[in-house]
């Protein structure tokens, strides 16, 4: 009877330390590597079955922290060690105190201009000659997607640009400048002339602008910044991000809402109010659009912008705007939240709960990328994407991603602010 008693208390005690090792080796490759903390805050974690916690306090040399206290005061970082139910190791990640940001969320509509840097090709064709059909395209590698930069060393800004060289080089070879997938490379090209027109022609189809309508997530008042979508505008033929030569943005307004359901995603539409800009753009990535704002009017009181270890599973809310200008909260769930960094677009998972937004759009629509996120009087993430084959469910960005892009872009004017 011992014996058997022994091996059932064993075999559990296996399987106990089978189990830790298990949920040991999930959390040290699910959990980021780094954390920022708020100059005030503590590193703590639970948004898992079990609390992960930090094995001491944020303060650096115990940050004592004066009633003047500075952001120079603070120690910018320190490793800590993660633990889970605060007793066993997971392991040991960077941590990085950084200022509170207070940001204007905003949920309002706003029309888009990009002007490219160099022009897209957005399709290869051929050209008519008296000696046949000829792609001079084709022949010098070129491809649907690629950017023309330059042509014989001279920058290429417009389609006028591109075909003002084409006409003026009465079929002799150019050299063409080419980004394709972020790399840089030459080719030469002999144009041809067609017998449809008359003119030299190089086979090729291209764009050098583009425009829409998206959603503004937050506004920083100090610096006078903006960040919106939350993911990068694509160009339409070829999927590829537009680069950005310059932009601008204009108010824009709702006039209708195409509601969604399973298959279909829905839409808002809308249009430009005007054209007087509002705003510059200086940044079209994976991560959204970011400028800097000129005018703009404030109807959200400012809250400060939450970490990733802020988001909860549990009810939150967004702000979109359905009609009109006026944005509106909505209800929705945060359903789980993932740290994966090689997807920063897909971190938090949410589900659309207020009926009066379910009746109205069905859920999420196109759209409705950028709609801010607020839990807990904090901005935390902003809409993204919307499950096509369940338009109530869909993705969100953390608003910490969107925040450290901004700053990338522009932390120097905030260090002169503060």
């Amino acid at each position: 009877m011992l014996k058997k008693v022994i091996k059932y208390v064993s075999s559990i005690i296996l399987t106990l330390m089978f189990t830790i090792i298990m949920i040991i080796g999930y959390y040290n490759t699910v959990l980021p590597e780094t954390f920022n903390v708020l100059e005030d805050d503590d590193l703590f974690l639970n948004i898992f079955p079990f609390s992960v916690c930090v094995s001491s306090k944020v303060s650096p040399t115990n940050l004592n922290v004066s009633e003047n206290r500075s952001v120079q005061n603070y120690k910018t970082n320190y490793p800590a060690k993660l633990k889970l139910l605060n007793i066993i190791p997971i392991k040991t990640v960077q941590v990085n105190v950084i200022p509170k940001r207070n940001v204007i969320p905003c949920g309002t509509p706003f029309g888009v201009k990009i002007y490219t840097q160099g022009v897209m090709i957005i399709e290869i064709s051929d050209v008519v000659t008296n000696k046949g059909l000829y792609s001079p395209a084709k022949i010098s590698g070129l491809q649907k997607g690629d950017i023309i930069t330059k042509i014989n060393n001279k920058n290429i800004y417009s389609n006028e640009d591109l075909e003002e060289i084409l006409q003026n080089s009465q079929g002799e070879n150019i050299n063409i400048s080419i980004t394709r997938n972020e790399q840089n490379f030459e080719t030469s090209l002999k144009p041809l002339k067609s017998c449809d027109d008359d003119k030299y022609r190089a086979g090729i189809w291209v764009r050098d602008s583009s425009a829409g309508i998206g959603t503004l997530t937050f506004i920083d008042p100090t610096i006078k910044t903006f960040a919106g979508l939350g993911h990068g505008i694509c160009d339409v033929d070829t999927g590829k991000m537009l680069p950005v030569a310059k932009g601008e943005i204009v108010k824009a307004s709702i006039s209708s809402v195409k509601k969604g359901h399973i298959g279909f995603p829905g839409e808002l539409k809308g249009h430009f109010i005007n054209s007087k800009t509002i705003g510059t753009l200086y940044d079209n990535n994976d991560i959204g659009l970011y400028g800097k704002i000129k005018d703009f009017d404030n109807t959200m009181e400012s809250v400060d912008i939450g970490m990733k270890q802020h988001v909860k599973k549990g009810p939150a809310k967004i702000i979109t705007t359905l009609d009109g200008t006026k944005p509106c909260f909505y209800d929705i769930n945060i359903d789980s939240i993932n740290y994966n960094t090689n997807c920063p677009t897909k971190n938090i998972k949410i589900t659309v709960t207020d009926p009066i937004l379910i009746e109205k759009t069905g859920g999420i629509v196109q759209g409705m990328s950028g709609s801010p996120i607020i839990q807990n009087g904090m901005l935390v993430g902003a809409v993204t994407h919307v499950f096509i084959n369940n338009p109530l469910k869909g993705y969100a960005i953390f608003a910490e991603t969107m925040l450290t892009n901004s700053n990338r872009l522009f932390d120097g004017e905030y260090k002169k602010e503060a």
